[in-house]
């Protein structure tokens, strides 16, 4: 038990410093990319801004999470260096086919090559939007203050929050909830 404490926390405290050093570079050589920058939300609503923000797809398409306003969605951060992140992608695949009318999306805090590597050993049917750069700091503004990975929002068709879940997913758990939602 106190292995995996001391791994997440690790991984957790290489995830913001490799996040936060990323952003600070991207920040320098660019002009401000923050969510509600980008998309023209209030800083004072982080949900809001991440519903709105645009991804690209691994194709480069660009998404929005309110596209899927109406049903409910899970919102999964994600990469492929996070171990718990690796172990809980073949549960969500499941509950995804269980849940066909809840909405899916995995956000890939990592680059499009990693995860179309990752996508031949672990194959997933939602949509995987790619955040490199600022995506820790986006987590903090979303009520994770480790900026640890995997974080999971789940929002109900209305588009607000259901809950929030920290680390990998307990299966059970997640299948209770979505079971409330699919009604």
């Amino acid at each position: 038990m106190n292995r995996r404490l001391f791994l997440y926390a690790g991984a957790a405290v290489a995830a913001a410093a490799a996040g936060g050093y990323a952003y600070r570079a991207r920040q320098s050589s660019t002009a401000s990319s923050a969510p509600s920058a980008a998309s023209g939300a209030s800083t004072a609503d982080p949900v809001a801004a991440l519903r709105t923000l645009s991804l690209p797809d691994l194709d480069g398409k660009p998404h929005r999470i309110d596209q899927w306003q109406g049903r409910p969605v899970v919102v999964n951060f994600w990469a492929t260096w996070c171990a718990p992140c690796v172990k809980e992608m073949p549960e969500l695949q499941s509950l995804q086919e269980k849940y066909p009318k809840i909405q899916f999306v995995g956000i890939g805090v990592d680059k499009v090559a990693n995860m179309r590597q990752f996508l031949q050993k672990v194959p997933v049917s939602y949509p995987l939007l790619v955040m490199e750069a600022g995506a820790i700091d986006t987590l903090r503004t979303l009520g994770n203050p480790a900026g640890g990975l995997p974080f999971t929002m789940v929002f109900n068709a209305d588009g607000s929050i259901n809950r929030k879940i920290l680390g990998q997913i307990q299966f059970d758990d997640l299948d209770r909830t979505l079971g409330s939602l699919a009604v």
